[in-house]
């Protein structure tokens, strides 16, 4: 399973450093990035869709709105999530199909419990064919 981001240290929080070729496929290697923070994916069966959408008044509000919509999704649903098919992509909207399974603390083991995605130092970088993002989450 390759990885299209690293963790980032921060005295209080947990952060993250996502990278990808496209702006959508930012946000979801930055989902991704989410949800390795809060369970180890390794054994996620992703066959069950879920679809999401969400609308910001700019890019990176955007991606706020997005990560929260999927820390909502694996916190309070209980859903392992991993696949992510983007159908729909604008600087203020996303329309997306998330695939995962019911989440079991035997199977996806409980890393760290995130009480949010902040705007805390949030950047998001185009660098020449790179899109990269920074985002912090409250632990």
């Amino acid at each position: 399973m390759k990885m299209y981001f690293e963790l980032l240290d921060h005295p209080a929080d947990i952060g993250f450093r996502a990278f990808a070729s496209s702006l959508p496929e930012l946000f979801v290697s930055s989902a991704r990035a989410l949800v390795s923070i809060i369970l180890d994916p390794t054994n996620i069966t992703a066959s069950e869709p879920i679809s999401l959408s969400v609308e910001a008044i700019d890019v990176e509000s955007l991606l706020v709105s997005w990560l929260n919509e999927v820390l909502y999704l694996v916190d309070a649903k209980r859903a392992a999530i991993w696949n992510i098919d983007i159908r729909f992509f604008t600087d203020t909207s996303i329309r997306a199909v998330v695939y995962g399974e019911p989440r079991s603390s035997e199977k996806h083991p409980p890393r760290v419990v995130v009480k949010a995605v902040t705007y805390h130092q949030l950047r998001i970088r185009q660098n020449g064919s790179t899109w990269s993002c920074e985002v912090y989450v409250d632990v």
